[in-house]
């Protein structure tokens, strides 16, 4: 029982180092954080952006390098590094993005036809920008979200 235990144990910590963020990528990131996110440059318009929605929770706009005849960013204001910091607290702002998702694939036409939701996090998801923010994609055919393993 010990041996399976102590087993385990190495297993755990295996994976987890086998699974952890690169030391450039932790780099990048932290720099990216301490620059300050392009997004919220975006919110207090010292960015330029296409905007399509916004209220006091939220703003929505289309990306500088669009993937699919519909896409846009939701990004709340509140700034979120990753999905993974955020709280509890945050629950309703998250459901929030979920429905304002939902609203703007209707009104941009792609509801009923289809559209994919991606929030990306950390490095092994492509994660660039540190400021929790959700895809919506639609208006033709999506390839496959990744490849399969089999």
């Amino acid at each position: 029982m010990k041996l399976l235990r102590l087993f385990s144990f190495f297993i755990f910590l295996s994976t987890g180092f086998i699974f952890a963020q690169s030391e450039n990528y932790l780099k990048e990131k932290e720099r990216k954080i301490e620059a300050g996110s392009p997004f919220t440059k975006i919110i207090n318009r010292e960015l330029p952006a296409t905007i399509v929605y916004e209220d006091d929770e939220m703003i929505a706009f289309v990306p500088l390098k669009e993937q699919a005849k519909i896409h846009l960013l939701i990004v709340p204001k509140k700034e979120i590094y990753t999905l993974n910091d955020a709280t509890e607290s945050d629950a309703l702002l998250l459901g929030n993005m979920m429905l304002l998702a939902a609203k703007l694939a209707k009104s941009n036409g792609v509801a009923e036809s289809g559209y994919r939701l991606s929030i990306n996090v950390n490095e092994d998801a492509g994660q660039s920008v540190f400021h929790i923010h959700m895809h919506l994609l639609g208006g033709n055919t999506l390839g496959t979200m990744v490849n399969r393993i089999d």
